[in-house]
């Protein structure tokens, strides 16, 4: 589990397709000392994607991303800036919200604003996606907890049925995670509110077991 408060801001170095093309190994490199309380084995959440450590050398460190994640996802799969938070401790402080590190699937930007000294990110998500997303809940987004401010009326784009959504970045979170990178038409990675997710799968089977 996470929080989706970034602890660090990591870069994808090297991308290893296996002869397999079933997965691929990638590895990242953090900041000095970063992974001096990682030991093999450990998840550590990238972009808001939950991987497993499987090798560690001074300041990186590798993991596998299969085929599979890799079609649910975006941005694992080249070399760049990444958003890292390691596993969250039981007694640590859940700054954000309870995270899984399960991508529920990917939205596109549709515009990144000035606001006095904030930024309003609009985002649009799949139907699927966006019946969980209510004002004032949680969401992350490339694996920033952040709180949605409006959420509009459903649209119609390209990849079907959609709903746009705004959320205010604030500096501290332009400065330090990759969402200042963020432009119109850049995708993103969502997932929803944890208690959401059980919430529409109750409503949507009618059942609660």
């Amino acid at each position: 589990m996470f929080t989706g408060i970034i602890s660090a801001l990591g870069r994808i170095s090297q991308i290893t397709p296996l002869a397999t093309g079933l997965r691929l190994t990638v590895t990242v490199t953090t900041p000095a000392n970063y992974l001096d309380d990682v030991a093999l084995g450990d998840s550590i959440a990238h972009n808001g994607v939950c991987l497993t450590v499987i090798a560690k050398t001074g300041d990186t460190y590798q993991v596998d991303v299969s085929r599979e994640t890799l079609d649910c996802t975006i941005g694992l799969d080249a070399q760049g800036e990444v958003n890292l938070e390691k596993a969250l401790r039981l007694a640590d402080r859940l700054g954000g919200h309870l995270v899984a590190g399960h991508v529920d699937g990917v939205g596109e930007v549709v515009g990144i604003t000035p606001v006095g000294e904030s930024h309003e990110l609009v985002i649009r998500a799949p139907l699927a996606i966006a019946r969980t997303v209510a004002p004032k809940g949680s969401i992350t987004v490339n694996g920033v907890s952040l709180t949605v401010n409006r959420v509009a009326n459903h649209c119609a784009s390209a990849a079907g049925p959609s709903v746009d959504f705004s959320i205010n970045l604030i500096p501290h979170t332009m400065a330090n995670t990759t969402l200042r990178h963020l432009q119109a038409g850049s995708r993103v990675n969502l997932e929803i509110d944890l208690i959401a997710r059980y919430v529409e799968q109750i409503l949507s089977t009618g059942t609660a077991a």
